[in-house]
């Protein structure tokens, strides 16, 4: 196993981090079994675990407290807060006032006086970077939290928070956390740049593009929109869909160059996100046991520039074969009255 150092923190983490968002309901109910993937990863070198307070509602991060216990000091652990945990309002965001009940909540799940790694799981923007940055802050004095980063942020609004604190004297983000794959190369055009010119710590998410880069899902073959993933999200898997049909003639290529390498295409995925000099970490989310030992079986592959070419030719750098991130869009793009002018004013023209 690998390590680096996460951005300015002067924290080292293995170069592949173990993400729990599928320990729960949602992907493995069976808490033993999380617990054992927890400590086989650990085993093998991973001493980066990723979770989120709205994983299983919550339930994620009951098992990862419950699985480093007696461990936790050899493990560099990450959290984030924003999406709604609960009925009601006020459950979300981030507020001042949501922030600092959600960190207590999260401290308690993980069973754990500190979080090494906090993150703002997305942009909020009816609440000022400021006040975000301010209450984050106070948590690092307070000794709750380490370290605080953002995920999923567009450049521009990392250049904002950065320019924030710099302007007011308050901690900075320290880390982005962005969906990085082959298939959806386009924070490669502006946000790693900016995360290489701020000194920030890099941790990618879905490196196998929502599983089409896992060898699951083939050109010709039947797909089954009714389980798994595809059921939470058809279009995204529905081979009659055009976006789909560029991705699944991708797979085919990548397949075949990672048969001439003697690897699995997993492995060639994995392995092309931490090439990126910007890139700290790649958070590998297996639901089972064997899923976590085909990724870490290919965690000393190193890509050369051949390769590297190969796969820019198949996927140009910086572009996107489809919309990694469905979970969350700008309210620019979402919000169709932030697009258009008040009709009186359009009349008056």
């Amino acid at each position: 196993m690998r390590y680096r150092v996460l951005g300015g923190t002067g924290i080292e983490v293995s170069v592949h981090c173990l993400g729990t968002m599928m320990f729960g309901y949602v992907g493995n109910p069976d808490h033993d079994e999380c617990a054992r993937i927890v400590h086989a990863a650990l085993d093998r070198g991973i001493n980066f675990v990723d979770t989120a307070d709205m994983y299983s509602a919550g339930e994620s991060e009951q098992i990862v407290g419950k699985a480093l216990r007696g461990r936790r000091d050899d493990v560099v652990l990450a959290t984030k807060v924003h999406f709604q945990m609960g009925e009601g309002r006020n459950r979300s965001g981030n507020s001042r006032r949501w922030i600092t009940r959600a960190v207590e909540d999260s401290l308690r799940r993980l069973q754990t006086d500190w979080i090494d790694l906090y993150q703002v799981h997305r942009p909020d923007h009816t609440t000022d970077i400021e006040e975000t940055l301010g209450v984050l802050g106070d948590l690092v004095r307070q000794g709750k939290i380490r370290a605080f980063g953002c995920s999923t942020f567009p450049a521009e609004e990392i250049v904002e928070a950065h320019h924030v604190a710099e302007r007011r004297a308050l901690g900075r983000f320290r880390t982005e956390q962005p969906p990085y794959s082959i298939l959806a190369r386009g924070i490669e055009s502006s946000v790693l740049p900016v995360c290489q010119r701020y000194g920030m710590g890099v941790l990618v998410w879905s490196p196998l593009a929502s599983g089409f880069l896992s060898g699951r899902h083939r050109k010709g073959q039947p797909v089954d929109l009714t389980s798994g993933r595809a059921a939470l999200n058809p279009a995204r898997f529905d081979p009659a869909i055009p976006e789909n049909v560029v991705k699944l003639d991708a797979v085919e290529q990548l397949a075949e160059l990672a048969g001439g390498l003697g690897r699995t295409l997993p492995e060639l995925a994995v392995a092309f996100t931490v090439a990126h000099p910007a890139v700290t970490s790649v958070i590998i989310g297996p639901r089972t046991m064997a899923q976590l030992d085909g990724l870490l079986d290919g965690a000393s592959l190193t890509l050369d520039d051949a390769t590297l070419d190969r796969i820019d030719a198949i996927v140009p750098p910086g572009t996107n074969l489809y919309q990694p991130d469905g979970a969350w869009r700008p309210p620019a793009l979402s919000d169709a009255v932030r697009r258009r002018r008040p009709l009186a004013e359009r009349s008056a023209g």
